[in-house]
């Protein structure tokens, strides 16, 4: 899937679920529910040994059973690892900084790339690095008045945040009223709770809903 392909899918479905677990199985389930509950893109965090193990089975798994899901890979430190994980199929980079090493080795393979940034110098900087997504994090730092500002001089950048997102209509709201293109969003969706007891239909239900109230929003 290129990154033609990927923006769209961030500019139309407005969220992008945050995930990570070292048991296939329990992945194999979050992406179905995510995905029955109309998500078509995941970011799967980066943060534990073998995670690009764990990645290759998932990649493979929705190329085979979730058509048009677009699988990205997350906390991604640098550009030996994005390598990596592209070559384990990932649709799409995100990284916690502005890592140039990254956006060159993403570029070369039209790729999608997602840095984390925290002043107007990284985004333009991102920019300049080709980056049309840029994600702001940790968002619960800066929060929506952030990307209001930035948006006012430069109305073209578009703007994922990331960390302090919750699934409420007032959290939400606050966000695209700013200008966020999307909002990445992880436990707060996909709750440890909802982990432990195995509810993958409260996922399924609660994605659903989500999706549907950022439609409304953005309506």
């Amino acid at each position: 899937m290129d990154r033609v392909k990927v923006i769209g899918l961030m500019e139309e479905q407005g969220m992008v679920p945050l995930f990570f677990n070292s048991d296939i199985e329990v992945c194999k389930k979050v992406l179905k529910a995510c995905y029955d509950g109309g998500a078509r893109l995941l970011e799967f965090t980066n943060r534990g040994v073998f995670a690009h193990e764990v990645f290759s089975e998932l990649s493979k798994y929705v190329l085979s059973q979730l058509p048009g899901m677009a699988l990205g890979v997350g906390s991604v430190p640098d550009a030996g690892t994005a390598a990596l994980f592209i070559q384990c199929g990932a649709a799409f980079v995100v990284t916690p900084s502005l890592r140039e090493d990254v956006a060159i080795v993403c570029n070369r393979r039209k790729i999608l790339f997602s840095p984390g940034c925290g002043s107007l110098t990284e985004i333009g900087k991102a920019e300049e690095l080709g980056c049309d997504i840029v994600k702001l994090f940790p968002g619960s730092v800066y929060g929506p008045k952030f990307i209001k500002s930035i948006k006012a001089p430069q109305p073209w950048t578009k703007i994922m945040p990331t960390g302090g997102v919750a699934p409420t209509e007032e959290n939400l709201k606050s966000w695209f009223d700013a200008g966020a293109t999307c909002v990445g969003m992880g436990s707060k969706l996909i709750s440890k709770e909802i982990l432990e007891n195995e509810n993958y239909t409260e996922l399924e239900n609660k994605v659903r809903q989500t999706l549907s109230l950022i439609q409304q929003i953005k309506a």
